[in-house]
């Protein structure tokens, strides 16, 4: 995995997606690096937030130096990015984290992609990435159905929403078995109800699943302890069944993490 560092980036533009969902790219060298399923922690500016906020990769291109991201204002970090301006520097500290491994996809295989709600973003990447057949199942809390456009250049895309206003009412696996959906592999990142539900699919129906966990996040580095999860195997940090999110993670294996 490459090397993290801190970096100034550039902000290149940056519009509202949907409520309370931003879209932003960045010009930074740190997008040559990104593998999806990654993430970077961008710092505020205002001194009284102490902490850098852990951001989702939604799609790096390596050759231009861009990294594209999509967040959710969940607090005053998140407010503050919203305010962004086109020309504006910020610190970022990249790239971090364990992604998806897309590469073990075998030739004739299927993937299922699955993102839940701010979970998507991370799955454009990915997209891009998986070569052979993908389905590509998106939840939404409603009709506000945002990057599903980019999707689409990729694979089928299955939609759910929560309120039935688009594809099918429910969740990604309401989705999935209405629409006779089956494959070799899954990729899946959303909200932990959701990842608990994906990851009982995969053992009954015997597929192998990687999930990215959503976690809050504090030094983003794997110091603090502050994003743990209980897992089969003893971690060689901790000498306990855990695993730092942010460093071992957000992706790990289905099966290996209990949640």
């Amino acid at each position: 995995m490459a090397h993290k560092r801190k970096e100034m980036a550039t902000i290149l533009c940056q519009r509202l997606l949907a409520p309370g969902i931003y879209d932003c790219t960045l010009e930074t060298a740190l997008a040559k690096e990104a593998e999806p399923g990654q993430f970077i922690a961008v710092y505020p500016k205002d001194k009284s937030m102490l902490l850098p906020r852990p951001i989702s990769i939604c799609e790096a291109d390596g050759r231009r130096e861009t990294l594209r991201i999509v967040y959710r204002v969940a607090g005053a970090g998140t407010a503050e990015f919203s305010n962004w301006k086109e020309g504006e520097k910020i610190w970022i500290l990249g790239v971090l984290g364990n992604g998806f491994p897309w590469k073990d996809v075998r030739e004739g295989q299927t993937a299922l992609l699955m993102g839940g709600g701010i979970g998507i973003p991370p799955i454009l990447e990915l997209a891009k990435r998986v070569a052979g057949p993908k389905k590509i199942v998106l939840g939404y809390r409603d009709g506000d159905c945002f990057l599903r456009n980019d999707l689409e250049k990729y694979g089928d895309v299955i939609l759910a929403t929560e309120d039935g206003s688009v594809g099918s009412r429910g969740n990604v696996l309401d989705a999935v078995w209405e629409n006779g959906l089956d494959g070799d592999v899954i990729f899946a990142c959303g909200p932990m109800p959701m990842l608990r539900a994906v990851k009982g699919f995969a053992a009954r129906e015997g597929i192998r699943a990687y999930i990215s966990l959503e976690e809050r996040m504090a030094c983003g580095v794997g110091a603090c302890l502050g994003c743990v999860c209980r897992t089969k195997d003893v971690d060689a940090h901790s000498h306990v069944h855990s695993a730092r999110i942010c460093t071992d993670g957000p992706v790990f294996e289905a099966q290996e993490v209990d949640i």
